[in-house]
């Protein structure tokens, strides 16, 4: 049975050229070998035409068809002058087609950076983007509200956070173009055919299609998604993605953060609140973090352990009224649900993609003076008993609530020990994903809690079953502190699974939680500035009640300009969302989107047309769902699923099947400082102790002064930047004036604590002083212990001395030519002889020295081992292994 392989896209840069009547637009793979075409007519007012050319064509082949194209574009035959096919511009990939009022534009991402790396794919995040309007201006027909809308998509376009997975799955057989008689010069209908796949060994490329629910320009993509190739079709999130390197004794381990936001009833904080009919609810977020260790690149060889969990808006009709320019507007129930009908509609694609159990961890307050958040427990609390009444126990959706602002304010209660706890238990029942079956150290050294992991067993691992939802009113700090503590918990089960430590348990103030801690703070500041105009102010410091009083300050001005940026510019972000996302499509026989009294309209579909089935209030369910739990429906190999994937049979020697070629680029020159893995700024390297003497482990708990981060007056300020500066993905746009940085969630105003976050950005620095010179002064001022790891108290003994007087002379020698060189030659009262173990050696030639038969065993055992092909342990082996676990541990 053929193995199966990863298919690179073959749509890796683009380049656009255009004539008068025509763009030509040309896809290249990265080594610039095939080439792809796409036709797309300008002689359209307002219909969309493009054309895929189904050859793939070579280099040769590419540079004749344009040669063609210009000398028949020409304006006369033979003129040299002005050419017939000039190059517009250079993109990496397409996000859409889009049309407003007059014509059609294309989208294209013409600047882009990469976040993260795993198993040699590659995950960039957009830059830059250029709308480009396809009609030519002899046929455009001008409206003039086209520049507003314009601005609106333009505005949401660079804004938001994009990223890019390059890769693609297989390609797919028997695409249709259909060519139409144009005006200009053509040679499309007379190309060749489609290359065939070569002989050889065959391998099974799988295409899936994307979870539409996180996509983000499907709409964008719908007019020609049935018409091209599939390579032409990149699919783009938004979110958050952040990737840093942990060190285990030289050992890279990398920890990625990946949030995916829902693109159904997406909006800003007050105006999408809740849910709407279909169980879409706001600020619905999918957090993945991925730990796998990159010593082994090979996504077969590899090691790979994968968690997810869930936030997302109280699944109810509730909403509440910024029109009163309300600090804190009250919560109000807009429809009255008395069967649970919208939850059920949630939590039956909860079900779907994730499986049993799903358990709710619940922060909104239960004890208010007036009723406001109480409203919102004491509703969800009614709808989840409603739906638990018809399913099995074993699936039944548990509920944890717990009001985390009130047992912050109490001096006694560590709300990080109760959360921990918590995370403990539902991390035990949902498990995590590993590609690895359990390591033999698992056996011989138990641990108790890693018997009770939940989750589902299989040969070559273990399957994540069910997920955690996290919700609080606005799902930012409190959330996102409660993500941190699931997420450090199963930080743990995941290196104990891979081997890296001895028990699935860290603890705080060592290098790997604070590395952790700082890819969650990105995390939250990037998806709290999506959401609510800006970033966090409850961080982890500030709930360990660790955070320095100079915080507060700030956190009355972010509060102040959160406030501002709720009431007066969330609705121009909320109606650029809705143009990016096509929710409204613009149209002369439709009000202007600036003149909506409310979008209410555009997320609820049954507002417009009555449903035609009425789901069941008792079998709540989607058919099927309940047969495969506790496994989601989604994964399951049922005929429905079936359809969903894609095989094709390619040759495993091409170039879309090398990954190792489409990694390490050995078609051009590259720098190996100037990798990302080499040039990966939020490292564990940062937390290493910087002084001699000190376990370079970062699973020990550390002092904050024996940290590598807090000290930075070493630093040259550029150095400085770079230290500070966040992972590609995380690091937020730069605060403007209506965004200066963040304020609370609704519990801010009452229950502010005095300490809050202060971040590794915040640190002071002297401008006045230059680099060099802090260096020399605080070079001055180490003392001899940190420097060197012991105390000087006195001198030298002679022999000490003999040796370093020695090496002198040795190296003053060094640069003299001697012509006669005799075995043994006397300098200074001693003997230079020579050590070297090779037969001969020289500047010119060295023979190696012979290696015996033992140690080529070892190595080559060595080298199967890192692929995977590991020998069966002998008795011998046994024997030497629990004699060495009784010496050292019991």
């Amino acid at each position: 049975m053929p193995l199966t392989a990863f298919v690179v896209s073959g749509v890796q840069k683009l380049v656009l050229y255009e004539t008068r009547a025509r763009y030509f637009l040309v896809g290249s793979n990265n080594a610039q070998t095939k080439h792809r075409v796409l036709k797309i007519d300008r002689t359209e007012p307002r219909d969309l035409v493009v054309i895929d050319d189904k050859h793939v064509y070579s280099q040769q082949e590419l540079r004749e068809l344009l040669g063609r194209l210009d000398l028949g574009n020409r304006t006369k035959i033979g003129q040299k002058g002005s050419s017939g096919l000039s190059r517009a511009v250079s993109a990496f990939g397409i996000v859409g087609f889009v049309r407003f009022l007059e014509g059609y534009y294309i989208i294209l991402i013409t600047k882009r950076r990469k976040v993260a790396d795993i198993g040699g794919h590659s995950i960039y995040k957009i830059e830059d983007t250029n709308m480009i309007y396809i009609p030519n201006d002899s046929v455009r027909v001008t409206h003039p509200d086209e520049a507003s809308c314009l601005l609106a998509n333009f505005q949401m376009t660079y804004n938001l956070t994009l990223l890019r997975i390059p890769c693609e799955p297989a390609e797919v057989e028997g695409l249709h173009s259909s060519c139409s008689k144009q005006d200009s010069f053509d040679i499309f209908e007379d190309e060749g055919l489609p290359t065939q796949v070569g002989t050889g060994v065959m391998v099974h490329g799988l295409k899936n299609e994307p979870y539409a629910k996180y996509v983000w320009n499907s709409r964008l993509l719908e007019r020609i998604k049935d018409t091209v190739h599939p390579d032409w079709l990149m699919y783009i999130i938004h979110g958050f993605c952040g990737q840093s390197k942990l060190l285990i004794y030289g050992r890279p381990v990398y920890v990625t953060l990946i949030a995916r936001r829902s693109s159904r009833f997406a909006g800003t904080r007050f105006l999408k609140r809740g849910s709407n009919c279909e169980g879409d609810v706001a600020n619905e977020v999918e957090t993945e973090q991925i730990i796998h260790d990159a010593s082994v690149m090979s996504f077969t060889a590899g090691s790979y352990s994968s968690y997810v969990q869930v936030r997302g808006s109280v699944p109810l009709y509730w909403s509440q009224d910024i029109s009163t320019m309300m600090p804190k507007p009250p919560i109000r129930l807009d429809q009255a649900d008395p069967y649970a009908h919208v939850a059920a509609l949630h939590f039956d694609q909860m079900l779907q993609r994730f499986g049993s159990p799903i358990i709710i961890l619940n922060l909104v307050k239960k004890r208010e003076k007036r009723k406001h958040e109480k409203i919102l427990s004491e509703e969800l609390y009614r709808a989840i008993i409603n739906l638990n009444q018809f399913l099995s126990p074993e699936h039944c959706i548990d509920y944890i609530a717990w009001d985390m602002a009130r047992y912050t304010k109490s001096k006694l209660c560590n709300v990080l020990d109760r959360l921990g706890m918590i995370a403990e238990n539902v991390v035990k029942r949902t498990g995590f994903y590993i590609n690895r079956s359990d390591f033999h150290c698992h056996t011989l050294r138990p641990d108790e809690r890693w018997g009770d992991l939940g989750g589902l067993v299989v040969a070559h691992g273990r399957l994540q079953t069910g997920v955690l939802r996290t919700n609080c009113v606005d799902c930012l700090d409190r959330t996102n502190t409660a993500q941190f503590m699931v997420g450090k918990c199963a930080l743990a089960y995941q290196l104990y699974a891979l081997g890296m430590i001895d028990k699935p348990k860290l603890q705080f103030d060592t290098d790997c939680v604070r590395l952790f801690e700082e890819l969650y703070e990105d995390h939250g500041d990037t998806l709290s500035l999506q959401y609510g105009g800006s970033q966090l102010v409850h961080r982890v410091k500030t709930y360990r009640k660790i955070a320095p009083w100079t915080q507060h300050s700030k956190d009355i001005m972010q509060t102040l300009s959160r406030y501002y940026s709720n009431a007066f510019s969330d609705a121009d972000r909320q109606d650029a969302i809705n143009l990016f996302l096509q929710v409204y499509q613009p149209s002369e026989s439709k009000p202007h989107l600036w003149e909506l009294p409310t979008d209410f309209y555009l997320h609820q579909s049954n507002t417009m047309a009555l449903p035609q089935e009425r789901r069941s209030y008792t079998y709540w369910w989607s058919d099927g769902v309940l047969s495969y739990l506790p496994l989601p429906y989604d994964e399951v190999p049922c005929e429905k699923n079936k359809k969903k994937v894609l095989v094709k049979r390619v040759n495993r020697y091409e170039e879309s099947t090398d990954m190792y070629t489409e990694f390490f680029k050995p078609y051009e020159l590259t720098s190996f400082d100037d990798t990302f893995c080499i040039a990966m700024t939020n490292s564990a390297r940062e937390f290493m102790p910087k002084s001699v003497g000190l376990d370079p482990s970062p699973f020990t708990v550390r002092k904050p002064e024996e940290t590598g981060k807090s000290v930075l007056g070493n630093k040259s300020n550029k150095e400085e930047a770079v230290l500070q500066r966040k992972t590609a993905a995380s690091a937020p746009p730069p605060p403007s004036e209506e965004q200066i940085s963040s304020s609370s969630e609704d519990d801010s105003e009452e229950d502010r604590e005095d300490d809050a976050t202060a971040s590794q950005r915040s640190t002071p620095i002297k401008i006045g002083e230059s680099g060099d010179n802090v260096r020399t002064q605080e070079h001055q001022q180490q003392p001899a212990r940190e420097t060197y790891g012991l105390n000087l108290s006195a001198l030298p003994r002679d022999e000490d001395f003999f040796i370093y007087h020695r090496s002198v002379c040795l190296e003053s020698d060094s640069f003299i030519n001697f012509s006669v060189i005799n075995c043994c030659l006397c300098i200074c009262g001693y003997y230079r002889v020579p050590v070297s173990s090779f037969d001969g050696d020289s500047i010119y030639e060295m023979l190696p020295p012979r290696v015996d038969l033992e140690s080529r065993n070892l190595f080559e055992n060595h080298i199967h081992a890192g692929q995977g092909l590991i020998r069966p342990l002998c008795r011998e082996d046994l024997l030497l292994y629990r004699e060495y676990l009784k010496n050292r541990y019991m």
